[in-house]
C-alpha cells in the first residue's frame, strides 16, 4: 500500500482528478451563477411589467377617485400566482391601498429598505433607476420575496382632476406602488438545477477520472513499472535483464536505451574483471619480486649497519688498546731490565695507572652499548622525581660554578612518586645536564624544572639552556650512537644515545626544541607506572645469563 501510494502513477492520477474537481466545480459554480443571475433579471423584467400593468390598470380609478374599484383591482392581481403583496402609499408615507388590509392607514418608516432609496438625503428623489427599486428580502414563512417600488408621478391629468385640486403641479411624485412577488418558484428551479449540475459533474468527474486513471495505468505505470523493475535488477548485479519496448514514444526510447546501457555496462564489467585478473597477476608477481629486493635490501642494510658498529666499536676500543699495548711492552721492558732505582718504580705506577685508565675506557664503551641495546636490565621501584634531580644537580654544581653557569629550579611540589630505576634515570638526565653544560662553555643561565602532568599521570623534567643551540641538519641525528660533533677525543657519541635508551625503557620519551644562538630545550617524560619495566623486571631473573 505504501509503495502504491509513492508511484507516479498515483501522483499523477490524484493530480488530474484533483484538477478535474477543482475544474469542473468551478464551471459548475459558474453556470449556475449565471443560471441564477439571468432567473433573476427574468423576474425582475416581470416585475417591473406586473408593476407597471398595475399602475397603468388603477390609473383611470384613481383619476375618478373610485377608492373601492381601485381596491379590487389591487385584489385581483395580488390573488395571482406568484405575487405576495400589493399596496400603495401616499407621499407622507400612508398606506392607502393594499392587499392586506390590517396594513390600511398605516404610515411606513421612511428609512426603511423599500423607503430609503428615495429619502437616504434630504430632498426625495423624484427618479429611481430599477435597480435602486428593487429589494429582495425573506418573508414570515421563510421565502424570498422581491419587492418593487414604483413612484406614482403626478401628470398633468392628475393635477388638473377634481379629486386631486388640492395637489399643485409642483408635486412632482403622488405615491409609491409596492409590489412583492414571491421568488420561491425561481429558488425552486435553481435549487433543481443545482441538484442535476451537481449530479452531472460528480459523474463527468467520474467518468473522465475513470479514463485517465485506466489511461495513466496503461501508458505510464506499467512501462514504468517495468523500468523500475529493470533498474532493479541491474543495481543487483542482474546485466542480462531486458526491458521489453512495446511503443515508440518517449517510454520506449528510454527502454531501449536502457537496454542498451545494460549492454555496455556488462561489456564493461567483463573487460573490468579481465583487467583485474590481469592486474592481481601482476601485482602478486611484483609483491614476489619486491619481497626479494626487499629481504636483499635489509640483508644488505644490516651487513652495513654491522659493518658501521664494528667500525665505530674497533675504532673507539682501537685506541685504549694501543696504549694499553704500548705501556705493557714498556713494562715488559723495564721488568727485563730490572727495576732499579725509585724513579723506575714511580715510571712503571704511572704506565700502570695509565693502563687501569684505558682499561677502563674500554669498559665504559662497552657498557653504553649494552645500555643503549637495552641488554641492562632495570631495577624500578617508587622514586621521588625530584629528589633524583636535586642528586643530579648536585653531581654537576662543580662544573656549573667553574663556568659562570646560573641555576634556576622551579620543582614542582605536587609530584608523586614515579615508578623508575632512579640511578639509570640519573644517568639520563646527568648526560642531558652535562650536555646543556658543554654548549655553554663562556658561561650561561640553565633552568631545571618538574611538573605533574595530571591529565595523562606522567612527571616532566625540563632542561632549558641558553647556549649555541643545534642547528637543524643535527637536531634529527643527536640521539643516534656514535653521532657527535665534539672534537676528537672528547665524546664517543654515545651520551644522548643511551640517555635516550634509558628514558624509552621507562615508557617515556625526551622531545628537543632547539633555536641556533638561542638555546635548546629538553624535556623528559616519564610516565607514573612504567608497565614495561616492570615486565621487564620480571623476566630478567630468566634471560640472565647462568
Amino acid at each position: 500500500m505504501r509503495r502504491l501510494t509513492k508511484s507516479l502513477a498515483t501522483k499523477l492520477t490524484a493530480c488530474l482528478v484533483g484538477s478535474l474537481v477543482l475544474l469542473f466545480g468551478f464551471l459548475g459554480f459558474l453556470n449556475l451563477r449565471l443560471h441564477r443571475q439571468s432567473l433573476e433579471e427574468m423576474v425582475f423584467t416581470s416585475a417591473d411589467r406586473i408593476s407597471d400593468l398595475i399602475r397603468r390598470s388603477i390609473r383611470y380609478s384613481m383619476l375618478r377617485d373610485q377608492r373601492e374599484e381601485v381596491f379590487q383591482i389591487i385584489n385581483t392581481i395580488g390573488s395571482q400566482p406568484g405575487i405576495s403583496k400589493i399596496r400603495i402609499f401616499n407621499k407622507e408615507g400612508k398606506i392607502t391601498f393594499s392587499t392586506d388590509r390590517q396594513e390600511l392607514g398605516q404610515f411606513v418608516d421612511k428609512k426603511a429598505e423599500a423607503c430609503y432609496a428615495c429619502h437616504s438625503q434630504t430632498a426625495p428623489l423624484a427618479r429611481l433607476d430599477r435597480p435602486d427599486r428593487m429589494r429582495i428580502y425573506v418573508n414570515r414563512s421563510g421565502e424570498r420575496v422581491l419587492g418593487l417600488i414604483t413612484p406614482i408621478y403626478n401628470e398633468p391629468d392628475c393635477s388638473n382632476a377634481a379629486c386631486h385640486a388640492h395637489s399643485s403641479a409642483g408635486n412632482q411624485v403622488l405615491g409609491v406602488l409596492d409590489a412583492d412577488l414571491s421568488l420561491g418558484p425561481v429558488d425552486h428551479s435553481l435549487a433543481a438545477r443545482q441538484r442535476k449540475l451537481a449530479l452531472f459533474t460528480g459523474l463527468s468527474i467520474f467518468a473522465v477520472s475513470l479514463i485517465s486513471v485506466v489511461l495513466i495505468w496503461v501508458m505510464v505505470r506499467k512501462p514504468v513499472r517495468a523500468l523500475t523493475e529493470g533498474t532493479r535488477h541491474v543495481a543487483e548485479g542482474d546485466l542480462d535483464y531486458a526491458i521489453e519496448v512495446t511503443s515508440n514514444d518517449e517510454i520506449g526510447s528510454l527502454a531501449a536505451s536502457f537496454n542498451r546501457m545494460t549492454g555496455q555496462l556488462k561489456k564493461a564489467q567483463q573487460e573490468v574483471q579481465e583487467w583485474t585478473r590481469t592486474l592481481e597477476e601482476r601485482v602478486q608477481q611484483k609483491t614476489s619480486e619486491l619481497e626479494r629486493a626487499y629481504r636483499h635490501l635489509m640483508q644488505a642494510e644490516k651487513m652495513v649497519s654491522l659493518g658501521k658498529l664494528a667500525a665505530v666499536v674497533a675504532h673507539e676500543i682501537n685506541n685504549p688498546l694501543a696504549g694499553i699495548l704500548t705501556y705493557t711492552k714498556l713494562i715488559s721492558r723495564m721488568a727485563d731490565k730490572g727495576f732499579n732505582g725509585n724513579h723506575r718504580l714511580t715510571e712503571a705506577k704511572e704506565y700502570l695507572q695509565i693502563i687501569e685508565g684505558e682499561s677502563r675506557r674500554c669498559g665504559s664503551i662497552v657498557r653504553n652499548l649494552l645500555t643503549f641495546a637495552r641488554q641492562a636490565p632495570l631495577n624500578p621501584q617508587k622514586n621521588d622525581l625530584n629528589a633524583i634531580v636535586e642528586r643530579c644537580l648536585l653531581l654537576v654544581g662543580h662544573h656549573l660554578e667553574l663556568q659562570s653557569i646560573d641555576l634556576e629550579k622551579e620543582l614542582a611540589a605536587n609530584v608523586p612518586p614515579l615508578y623508575c630505576d632512579s640511578s639509570q634515570v640519573q644517568q639520563a638526565l646527568l648526560a642531558l645536564l652535562m650536555n646543556a653544560v658543554e654548549a655553554m662553555p663562556h658561561g650561561g643561565r640553565l633552568r631545571v624544572a618538574t611538573l605533574y602532568d595530571t591529565a595523562h599521570a606522567c612527571g616532566q623534567v625540563t632542561l632549558t639552556d641558553d647556549g649555541a643551540g643545534i642547528s637543524e641538519e643535527v637536531l634529527p641525528h643527536i640521539f643516534e650512537p656514535f653521532f657527535t660533533t665534539k672534537e676528537e677525543g672528547k665524546g664517543v657519541g654515545l651520551g644522548l644515545a643511551v640517555a635516550f635508551g634509558i628514558i624509552q625503557q621507562h615508557g617515556g620519551n625526551i622531545q628537543v626544541a632547539s633555536t641556533p644562538q638561542k638555546g635548546t630545550t629538553f624535556t623528559v617524560t616519564l610516565p607514573e607506572e612504567v608497565h614495561v619495566a616492570r615486565r621487564e623486571k620480571e623476566e630478567a631473573p630468566a634471560s640472565r645469563p647462568t
